[in-house]
């Protein structure tokens, strides 16, 4: 009987997994093969295979459109953000984690408010105090704002983990002379290997696809990121979707890029870190 009751589970299961499969793989799938159609057989037929394969859309981006000083500023703007999260966010968690007391709780308490606090409460006085600071218009200062905007969470996690670090371990480096500094970086930084990939992950898709706040800091073309620069193909009248979709895959080729290559080192930090959990 359990037998017989186990077979129609999984085939349910199984049957939902490929529903989602689909539902998540059809977006790609339209923007993929759109994106070598002209705008009239995209119009006729959107799920519809190409008549033949044009690489016009993509000649199009390419020569008309700086896509690659486009690709560059979204690279510095989320290198940026990401080296001063991570490493910041890792050094503010590890010392509030291993400091107890009232000064460490209220900024700890400070750190978990910001995060309840909306983007578009903040949007008009961090545009001005973004003017005030002559961050506007900078790629460097995207970046920036990026670490102050994302540091909240960054410090929430690496505050969690440290916690299921042994303190023996510290104990045993400060015996043997090494000072604060030198055991943070020598062994607390390797062990939170696991979660510093997950955040990575996390903090890449959202810097590399943002939109409103490069809109907001960015006032020069020369200065787009990629998705800034894939907006310009809407016009007030006119959408060019061919060229629009080849803007968004050749967008997301380093992202897929990036998965492909760290596939087994995202995958095992997931995992550790859900182990470490």
């Amino acid at each position: 009987m359990i037998a017989r009751r186990s077979v129609p589970r999984s085939v349910l299961s199984n049957l939902v997994l490929l529903v989602m499969a689909v539902f998540f793989a059809l977006p790609i799938y339209m923007a993929v093969v759109n994106s070598f159609k002209s705008q009239k057989e995209i119009f006729h037929s959107v799920l519809s295979w190409p008549t033949s394969f044009s690489f016009k859309n993509y000649d199009y981006v390419i020569h008309n459109v700086d896509i690659v000083q486009s690709f560059f500023n979204s690279l510095v703007v989320t290198a940026v953000g990401l080296a001063g999260m991570l490493l910041l966010g890792a050094m503010a968690g590890y010392k509030l984690s291993r400091t107890p007391g009232k000064l460490s709780g209220g900024l700890f308490f400070l750190f978990l408010a910001s995060m309840m606090i909306p983007f578009n409460v903040i949007m008009i006085t961090l545009t001005q105090l973004v003017k005030h600071l002559s961050l506007q218009g900078s790629t460097l200062g995207l970046g920036l704002i990026y670490v102050g905007m994302g540091l909240n969470m960054v410090v929430f996690f690496y505050h969690g983990f440290v916690k299921g670090i042994p303190r023996e371990m510290e104990e045993a480096a400060t015996i043997d002379g090494a000072g604060e500094i030198h055991t943070f970086f020598r062994i607390i930084l390797p062990l939170l290997k696991p979660i510093t990939v997950t955040l990575a992950i996390i903090n890449i898709l959202w810097m590399w696809n943002d939109f409103l706040l490069p809109l907001l800091v960015l006032t020069d073309v020369n200065k787009y990121t990629l998705i800034l620069t894939t907006n310009s193909f809407f016009g007030q009248y006119t959408k060019d979707w061919g060229s629009i979709l080849a803007s968004l895959v050749l967008t997301a080729l380093p992202v897929v890029a990036f998965f492909i290559a760290f596939q087994r080192f995202i995958l095992q930090g997931l995992a550790d870190g859900a182990l470490k959990g």
